[in-house]
């Protein structure tokens, strides 16, 4: 259990800053499981596969809590959710298991890609404008599906893709994020199956894999991660989050191109 050290302390940061600023952990998370894992002496050309599998596999844990909690105030349309969750489903199960076909630095380099949209996203606070209303059923299953398909590849639970999807559709902020949180669920469960039995059929993984999601990590980041949240949040309400979210998004840039220079 060597490196049981760094994978409390990236499950702490995780954690705490997506109490703090609101943010999923994948962006985060996957860099440093990248960095770990390389350390480890994981196989090079699954490096980037065992990073996203291990990460949405906690995501699948950490998004129970943050349903529970939304649900308990009203602010999640379940109605919304059960007409997404299909495509949702169907989405990520499907581009989990096309992401194990992808060498790592490819995957690598569309996870960076993302991470310097996001980054932009939270710099500049830019806000989606309501435009249209929600879709009928099929709509909302393709939305569901595009959504999962993007989030399983980067290992997130969503909400950055869902919470502007529903906001241009006249879903208030407040409902639009804990529909979001609730649409992390169905994400993170289908992700992470369709990385474990893509795993499954590559020899020789490292001791302690289901697959690609390497089990000990996921523990203890699970572990890590859940108390440090709710300390997260309530510094919120006193921390200058503004700025720090604009030291956050240069932070992730710095992350993200870390990242490709420790796959190249």
């Amino acid at each position: 259990m060597e490196w049981w050290w760094a994978y409390l302390a990236i499950g702490a940061a995780v954690g705490f800053l997506a109490g703090l600023l609101g943010i999923g952990g994948g962006m985060v998370l996957v860099p440093m499981l990248v960095f770990v894992f390389t350390a480890k002496g994981f196989p090079t050309e699954h490096l980037m596969h065992f990073a996203l599998g291990t990460a949405m596999a906690t995501v699948a844990f950490t998004s129970l809590s943050s349903v529970r909690a939304h649900h308990q105030h009203a602010g999640v349309d379940w109605a919304v959710a059960r007409a997404m969750a299909p495509g949702i489903v169907a989405g990520s199960l499907v581009a989990a298991l096309a992401a194990g076909f992808v060498p790592t630095r490819p995957l690598a380099m569309f996870f960076a890609a993302f991470m310097f949209y996001a980054a932009a996203q939270m710099f500049f606070e830019s806000k989606p404008v309501a435009a249209r209303r929600l879709p009928g059923a099929p709509g909302l299953f393709a939305a569901g599906a595009g959504i999962g398909a993007v989030s399983s590849v980067l290992a997130a639970g969503g909400a950055f893709l869902s919470i502007p999807f529903l906001m241009r559709c006249n879903v208030p902020l407040r409902r639009a994020i804990g529909t979001a949180a609730a649409n992390g669920f169905p994400i993170a469960v289908a992700g992470s199956i369709g990385y474990i039995l893509h795993g499954l059929r590559v020899p020789d993984l490292p001791a302690g894999s289901l697959g690609f999601v390497y089990l000990p990590a996921l523990a203890l980041v699970v572990a890590a991660s859940m108390p440090l949240a709710p300390l997260g949040a309530r510094l919120a309400h006193r921390l200058p989050v503004r700025r720090l979210r604009m030291v956050f998004s240069l932070m992730l840039l710095a992350l993200a191109l870390r990242m490709l220079a420790n796959l190249w």
